[in-house]
């Protein structure tokens, strides 16, 4: 549990890099490194600055992409926004994950949002250390939550280096994850025509 003033360092999107970098060269060091020779004396400076990247969804709420709609349109057929690519990182190895998320929602009384909010929402989540199956629930529950949809699916394929270049060593290989809200998840025939047209080249 955070403490209130680390809560209050995370809501100001504040990363303790100095921390990173006393953490990486101990790394370096146990593996049997030496951190001050010259191909590596830079690289926990290096670390810590690409995860205050990688990470930075951390410190951000996905909602928020969610808060402008236009409720002039009367547009209540389904939106697809799919192949958006993302990478992310594994919270069980800390080593990357990266693929394609197809989002799809029928928007209801008018709460028609940006297609490229869509594909921010994704963004943000999987800017964090992440499971799979977590980005594709909390996508689809945010989008339900905020747009309130006649309903929301969400499909998620990815490859793993936790288990391509380790573990297993299978290379090339697809993790997919869904998740299905409202209509998409009562309705076969709703669910199959996405599906087509996420699948559509």
């Amino acid at each position: 549990m955070l403490d209130s003033k680390e809560n209050v360092e995370l809501k100001e999107g504040k990363m303790d890099k100095e921390k990173i970098k006393r953490a990486v060269r101990d790394i370096l060091e146990a593996i049997g490194e030496d951190p001050d020779r010259e191909g590596l004396k830079d690289t926990p400076d290096r670390v810590a600055r690409m995860y205050e990247e990688i990470f930075c969804g951390i410190f951000q709420d996905p909602r928020e992409h969610l808060k402008v709609t236009f409720p002039e349109e009367s547009h209540e057929e389904m939106v697809i926004v799919k192949d958006i690519p993302f990478y992310s990182c594994c919270e069980h190895h800390l080593v990357p994950f990266f693929g394609k998320a197809h989002v799809v929602y029928i928007p209801k009384g008018g709460r028609l949002t940006g297609l490229s909010k869509l594909a921010r929402v994704v963004e943000t989540i999987a800017k964090r250390p992440q499971l799979q199956e977590r980005i594709a629930k909390e996508t689809a529950d945010i989008i339900m939550e905020e747009l309130r949809p006649y309903g929301v699916m969400v499909v998620i394929e990815a490859e793993h280096m936790c288990m391509t270049m380790r573990g297993v060593k299978k290379p090339g290989s697809k993790t997919v994850t869904s998740a299905v809200r409202g209509v998409f998840a009562k309705d076969i025939a709703t669910r199959t025509e996405a599906m087509n047209l996420i699948l559509m080249k």
